[in-house]
Protein backbone atom coordinates (compact mmCIF):
# COMPACT_ATOMS: atom_id res chain seq x y z
CA UNK A 1 0.00 0.00 0.00
CA UNK A 2 1.73 3.12 -1.16
CA UNK A 3 1.19 6.32 -3.06
CA UNK A 4 -0.64 4.51 -5.86
CA UNK A 5 -3.21 3.21 -3.38
CA UNK A 6 -3.72 6.65 -1.82
CA UNK A 7 -3.94 8.32 -5.24
CA UNK A 8 -6.50 5.78 -6.45
CA UNK A 9 -8.69 6.25 -3.37
CA UNK A 10 -8.51 10.04 -3.74
CA UNK A 11 -9.46 9.86 -7.45
CA UNK A 12 -12.45 7.65 -6.70
CA UNK A 13 -13.63 9.89 -3.87
CA UNK A 14 -13.42 13.02 -6.06
CA UNK A 15 -15.19 11.26 -8.92
CA UNK A 16 -18.07 9.95 -6.83
CA UNK A 17 -18.39 12.46 -3.96
CA UNK A 18 -17.31 15.64 -5.68
CA UNK A 19 -14.27 17.81 -5.09
CA UNK A 20 -15.55 19.54 -1.94
CA UNK A 21 -16.62 16.40 -0.05
CA UNK A 22 -13.61 14.38 -1.17
CA UNK A 23 -11.14 17.03 -0.02
CA UNK A 24 -12.84 17.99 3.22
CA UNK A 25 -10.31 18.65 5.97
CA UNK A 26 -12.79 17.51 8.60
CA UNK A 27 -11.24 14.66 10.52
CA UNK A 28 -8.47 14.02 7.98
CA UNK A 29 -5.76 13.28 10.55
CA UNK A 30 -7.80 10.93 12.73
CA UNK A 31 -9.21 9.18 9.66
CA UNK A 32 -5.73 8.62 8.23
CA UNK A 33 -4.24 7.46 11.53
CA UNK A 34 -7.11 5.08 12.25
CA UNK A 35 -6.87 3.61 8.75
CA UNK A 36 -3.11 3.11 9.13
CA UNK A 37 -3.73 1.48 12.52
CA UNK A 38 -6.31 -0.88 10.99
CA UNK A 39 -3.84 -1.90 8.28
CA UNK A 40 -1.20 -2.63 10.94
CA UNK A 41 -3.69 -4.68 12.95
CA UNK A 42 -4.67 -6.77 9.91
CA UNK A 43 -1.02 -7.38 9.06
CA UNK A 44 -0.29 -8.28 12.69
CA UNK A 45 -3.10 -10.81 12.64
CA UNK A 46 -1.74 -12.34 9.46
CA UNK A 47 1.71 -12.61 11.09
CA UNK A 48 0.33 -14.12 14.31
CA UNK A 49 -1.76 -16.65 12.38
CA UNK A 50 1.09 -17.72 10.12
CA UNK A 51 4.11 -17.53 12.42
CA UNK A 52 2.69 -18.09 15.91
CA UNK A 53 -0.43 -20.13 15.10
CA UNK A 54 -2.46 -17.74 17.26
CA UNK A 55 -6.02 -17.18 16.06
CA UNK A 56 -8.37 -16.21 18.88
CA UNK A 57 -6.84 -13.08 20.43
CA UNK A 58 -5.62 -11.80 17.08
CA UNK A 59 -9.14 -12.17 15.69
CA UNK A 60 -10.53 -10.16 18.59
CA UNK A 61 -7.82 -7.54 18.03
CA UNK A 62 -8.67 -7.34 14.34
CA UNK A 63 -12.37 -6.88 15.08
CA UNK A 64 -11.70 -4.05 17.53
CA UNK A 65 -8.78 -2.47 15.67
CA UNK A 66 -10.57 -2.18 12.34
CA UNK A 67 -13.73 -0.93 14.04
CA UNK A 68 -11.92 2.16 15.35
CA UNK A 69 -11.62 3.69 11.90
CA UNK A 70 -14.99 2.56 10.60
CA UNK A 71 -16.73 4.22 13.55
CA UNK A 72 -14.70 7.39 13.02
CA UNK A 73 -15.80 7.47 9.38
CA UNK A 74 -19.39 6.93 10.49
CA UNK A 75 -19.10 9.73 13.07
CA UNK A 76 -18.05 12.26 10.45
CA UNK A 77 -21.24 11.45 8.57
CA UNK A 78 -23.29 11.71 11.76
CA UNK A 79 -26.74 13.22 11.82
CA UNK A 80 -26.10 15.64 14.69
CA UNK A 81 -23.51 16.79 17.21
CA UNK A 82 -24.64 14.27 19.84
CA UNK A 83 -24.62 11.50 17.20
CA UNK A 84 -21.05 12.50 16.29
CA UNK A 85 -19.99 12.31 19.95
CA UNK A 86 -21.74 8.97 20.43
CA UNK A 87 -20.08 7.36 17.40
CA UNK A 88 -16.67 8.67 18.39
CA UNK A 89 -17.33 7.26 21.86
CA UNK A 90 -17.87 3.85 20.29
CA UNK A 91 -14.61 4.30 18.39
CA UNK A 92 -12.83 5.18 21.64
CA UNK A 93 -14.18 2.01 23.27
CA UNK A 94 -12.92 -0.08 20.35
CA UNK A 95 -9.53 1.62 20.63
CA UNK A 96 -9.42 0.74 24.32
CA UNK A 97 -10.39 -2.84 23.53
CA UNK A 98 -7.57 -2.97 20.97
CA UNK A 99 -5.16 -1.90 23.69
CA UNK A 100 -6.43 -4.73 25.89
CA UNK A 101 -5.83 -7.38 23.22
CA UNK A 102 -2.37 -5.99 22.47
CA UNK A 103 -1.54 -6.08 26.19
CA UNK A 104 -2.76 -9.67 26.43
CA UNK A 105 -0.81 -10.76 23.35
CA UNK A 106 2.30 -9.22 24.87
CA UNK A 107 1.67 -10.68 28.34
CA UNK A 108 1.31 -14.16 26.82
CA UNK A 109 4.52 -13.80 24.79
CA UNK A 110 2.91 -13.74 21.35
CA UNK A 111 4.43 -10.30 20.83
CA UNK A 112 7.97 -9.23 21.62
CA UNK A 113 8.47 -6.01 23.55
CA UNK A 114 9.48 -4.18 20.36
CA UNK A 115 6.48 -5.50 18.41
CA UNK A 116 4.14 -4.58 21.24
CA UNK A 117 5.48 -1.07 21.79
CA UNK A 118 5.51 -0.31 18.08
CA UNK A 119 1.76 -0.79 17.61
CA UNK A 120 0.66 0.00 21.16
CA UNK A 121 1.89 3.60 20.94
CA UNK A 122 -0.25 3.99 17.79
CA UNK A 123 -3.29 2.85 19.76
CA UNK A 124 -2.46 5.26 22.59
CA UNK A 125 -2.06 8.13 20.13
CA UNK A 126 -5.43 7.35 18.56
CA UNK A 127 -6.98 7.19 22.04
CA UNK A 128 -5.60 10.65 22.83
CA UNK A 129 -6.78 12.17 19.52
CA UNK A 130 -10.28 10.69 19.74
CA UNK A 131 -10.64 11.80 23.37
CA UNK A 132 -9.58 15.32 22.43
CA UNK A 133 -12.08 15.49 19.56
CA UNK A 134 -14.88 14.25 21.82
CA UNK A 135 -14.07 16.77 24.56
CA UNK A 136 -13.86 19.65 22.07
CA UNK A 137 -17.19 18.73 20.49
CA UNK A 138 -18.88 18.33 23.90
CA UNK A 139 -17.58 21.75 24.96
CA UNK A 140 -18.82 23.30 21.71
CA UNK A 141 -22.23 21.68 22.11
CA UNK A 142 -22.50 22.94 25.69
CA UNK A 143 -21.92 26.54 24.49
CA UNK A 144 -24.94 26.42 22.18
Amino acid sequence: MGDNFSDKIKQLRVKHLGEKAANSESGKVVKAKSFAFAVRVVKLRQYLNKEKKEYSMSGQLQDAGTSVGSNIREAYRGESGPDFVHKLGVSLKECNESQYWLELLYATSYLTEAEFESIYVDALELDKIITSIIMTKKNNLAKK
